[in-house]
């Protein structure tokens, strides 16, 4: 009896992990079938952000990783995934938003403030960035150390996923 019981508690492992190692091959695979790619010149051009101030991609880059967060008011996934990327900008990450589509920049700000957002954002009111950088679903994670694209993901990530990609890229 206590053979028979620990044998179906080694096989429900097995075929635990095997489906656990599937499920992180089909995410990589989808990952990689959305992923943008982004021009060469992507980390060279400047952006500014809702509140006026200029962001450089490649300068902000260069001592740790950057986390930048392409996202928008209208994305239902991203309802979950800001207050997370919000919060490792709180706890100092090295973070930009990107809001693609999302209004003008009037109507972003009362956005980020109703939901009392203080990450930095860039708006791409009429989706010429995210466009260039062939963005095409919300949310995407770009991580970027020193001015070249580390990691992408796409979906919802949580908040520990993104702090070990991060991680990852800056050691």
């Amino acid at each position: 009896m206590e053979n028979r019981t620990f044998a179906k508690l080694r096989r429900w492992a097995r075929e635990g992990i095997i489906f656990i190692l599937l499920a992180l091959a089909v995410m990589w695979g989808v990952d990689q079938y959305r992923k943008p790619d982004l021009p060469a010149s992507f980390s060279a051009t400047p952006m500014r952000s809702i509140d006026g101030r200029t962001f450089d991609i490649a300068a902000l880059s260069q001592e740790r990783p950057l986390m930048i967060y392409v996202w928008a008011t209208w994305c239902s996934i991203c309802r979950f995934t800001s207050p997370s990327v919000d919060k490792i900008a709180k706890e100092g990450g090295n973070v930009v938003s990107i809001a693609m589509r999302s209004g003008d920049d009037a109507k972003l700000a009362r956005w980020v403030e109703k939901k009392q957002l203080t990450m930095p954002v860039i708006n791409d009111a009429n989706g010429a960035l995210s466009q260039q950088w062939q963005v095409s679903v919300t949310p995407t994670l770009v991580i970027v150390s020193k001015g070249q694209v580390v990691s992408t993901t796409t979906g919802w990530t949580s908040y520990w996923g993104m702090k070990l990609r991060t991680w990852w890229a800056g050691r």
